[in-house]
């Protein structure tokens, strides 16, 4: 029998066109900061970030996220000026180089307002709309589309001890009340993504549980995004129990995300974000041809 295909969704805003379910869409990620887990401060330079964003182009994205402060576990948060000095000047070089939109990756208005104005077409807010009661606006105001993402208290404190009574449920009533307050704000429910927030106050039960079932939150008619890229689950899973914390960026912890990405696109994922797009890309050519293959 054939399976079912997720169902699809078409993104048109600004000159920009995604269609979303028969192909998954790789959003690839730039972080312009000193200290990501994934990269340890690789791309802060202005200039390395280019690069970086040049070559996530190249190698297949359908989208690059920008960001400027970082949201690991127990990280403090960025003043506004300095997010906006790390991110403009990347945003407007590769804003004028490629033809992909670049999303901001951000929870401040100001910070979004000002990367829009350069370049970025999207915006990426892992608060949902909580943090900054402007962003909203923000969004509405220039017509971009927004990823709305369920966080479990703040990247301060989000991994202290997370528990849910209902899982799923939790977060699907979390993500649909983040729509309703994104429509009430004036944006459009087609201009409107979700993200469960794999490792954003989750243990590592919950976000293999969250993959599995990600089919859950179809019900909210929104494309899903899903970011396993990584992740503390995927480096948990694979450390040897007397052995250190095992470094985000090496090739084990790669093939480890690949397997993640493979189970979120086939339970429902629209959109992944990664940090390497080139085997991601290789990934899902091969995931999209066997969910639209028929039988003889």
């Amino acid at each position: 029998m054939k399976q079912a295909l997720p169902k699809t969704y078409r993104l048109s805003w600004a000159g920009y066109d995604l269609e979303l379910g028969h192909r998954t869409g790789i959003m690839g990620v730039v972080n312009v900061t000193p200290d990501s887990f994934s990269d340890g401060g690789k791309f802060l330079a202005p200039e390395s970030a280019v690069t970086q964003g040049r070559k996530l182009a190249a190698d297949g994205a359908d989208i690059l996220d920008i960001g400027g402060e970082s949201t690991r576990p127990f990280s403090d948060p960025v003043p506004v000026e300095v997010e906006i000095e790390r991110v403009i000047p990347v945003i407007e070089q590769l804003a004028a180089e490629i033809s992909i939109p670049i999303s901001i990756d951000t929870m401040k208005a100001e910070v979004a307002r000002r990367a829009i104005k350069a370049g970025a077409s999207i915006i990426n807010d892992i608060s949902a709309l909580r943090f900054d009661p402007d962003l909203g606006a923000v969004a509405a105001e220039f017509g971009t589309p927004v990823v709305l993402m369920h966080m479990l208290g703040s990247p301060k404190t989000m991994q202290l001890s997370p528990s849910y009574t209902d899982l799923m449920g939790e977060i699907s009533d979390f993500l649909g009340a983040a729509i309703a307050r994104a429509q009430k704000q004036g944006i459009s429910k087609s201009n409107i993504i979700i993200d469960p927030g794999i490792g954003f106050g989750k243990t590592v039960s919950h976000n293999l549980l969250l993959i599995r079932q990600l089919h859950a939150f179809t019900a909210l008619d929104a494309p899903i995004l899903v970011g396993p890229s990584r992740k503390a689950f995927i480096r948990k899973l694979l450390k040897d129990e007397h052995s250190d914390e095992i470094p985000a960026d090496t090739p084990i912890v790669e093939t480890g995300t690949q397997a993640a990405v493979a189970a979120a696109v086939l339970c429902g994922a629209h959109i992944v974000r990664v940090h390497d797009v080139a085997n991601t890309r290789a990934t899902i050519r091969i995931l999209d041809a066997m969910k639209a293959a028929e039988e003889d």
